[in-house]
């Protein structure tokens, strides 16, 4: 029998990825902003949509309870995706849209879902694993990762208590804290450029840990979820093998078949997020996780290591991708 998936936020990298995947069996409903702009994307995947026939875009405002709303009744899934890119410029304005771009449209779903005749099964909300500190002693996990106040964080802290704080007694409830997370699209995107244009070295010190998810594990850990019904609560979302930038950096060019790479200075990195209007957090911060909760599940990754989910990604790209030639 086919479930009823609904996504929140789906248009992105990740979003069209579980879209890929449910659609082969499942009917998928995509709650958006804007219909026009779902095949605009300029990191989506190589992949294309096998069965467009199970797949619906439903348009909502993310502000207020309006027909969208009745798209969750009888769900198997609900995933919440939605939220303002942080690759931008922390200023006051765009501080606030990130902001409430979680926190406000995650009240919103789970206010949507108290006023459900048949809730939906099992709501997983994404979060993310920056909410641990700057780590290079230690790796941090569900039990003593130590969670500070800067920025990124307070997000996070915001981001899960709204998830949290709003009862949904006939809905079991999973917030991610998910990783970076690599495909053929997505954040790899501009690793890729900088490989072609022989920029592909450590960025800082290159000492920085990098915690990350191929996209595919974190497809079957959802459904890991939704089949393991005791799951509940907080996962980390990563590898259970992080790696520092410069080793990230340099198993990249190794399988994209890179002989070098130029190293991008702390104070050239400064200069360049100004430019391109970015945050050197994004690079520089330290995300050293470990997922043990979801060990303890029985779950087991398919590509733990970097060398192996890179390869896979190379092998699903095409060379003008990461080649200039």
């Amino acid at each position: 029998m086919k479930r009823k998936i609904v996504i929140a936020g789906g248009t992105g990298f990740i979003g069209k990825e579980l879209i890929q995947h449910f659609s082969v069996t499942d009917h998928v409903i995509i709650l958006t902003r804007g219909i026009k702009n779902v095949q605009t994307n300029s990191y989506q995947s190589h992949g294309t949509l096998q069965d467009t026939n199970s797949i619906r875009y439903v348009l909502w405002d993310a502000t207020t309870i309006s027909g969208w709303a009745k798209e969750l009744e009888n769900a198997d899934i609900l995933i919440n995706l939605c939220g303002k890119s942080v690759n931008c410029r922390y200023s006051k304005k765009n501080k606030a849209e990130i902001f409430s771009s979680r926190t406000q449209t995650t009240s919103l779903l789970g206010e949507a879902i108290r006023n459900c005749i048949v809730p939906p099964k099992l709501w997983i909300n994404a979060s993310s694993a920056t909410i641990y500190r700057h780590a290079t002693d230690r790796p941090q996990d569900e039990y003593n990762g130590d969670i500070e106040n800067d920025f990124s964080v307070q997000v996070c802290k915001a981001w899960e208590k709204s998830f949290f704080d709003v009862r949904t007694p006939f809905t079991r409830k999973v917030a991610l804290r998910m990783a970076v997370t690599l495909g053929s699209g997505g954040v790899i995107v501009p690793y890729f450029n900088l490989l072609k244009f022989g920029l592909g070295g450590r960025q800082g010190s290159g000492k920085q840990m990098y915690s990350w998810i191929h996209i595919k594990d974190t497809i079957n850990i959802i459904e890991w979820i939704h089949e393991h019904k005791t799951m509940e609560g907080v996962f980390n979302c990563s590898s259970p093998h992080a790696v520092t930038n410069e080793a990230f950096m340099k198993t990249l060019q190794k399988i994209t078949g890179h002989k070098f790479g130029l190293p991008a200075y702390e104070w050239m990195l400064k200069i360049g997020a100004a430019i391109i209007g970015t945050e050197t957090e994004l690079i520089l911060k330290s995300r050293w996780v470990l997922p043990t909760k979801l060990l303890e599940t029985g779950f087991r990754f398919n590509y733990d290591t970097i060398d192996k989910a890179f390869t896979e990604i190379v092998n699903h790209t095409p060379r003008k991708a990461y080649h200039l030639f």
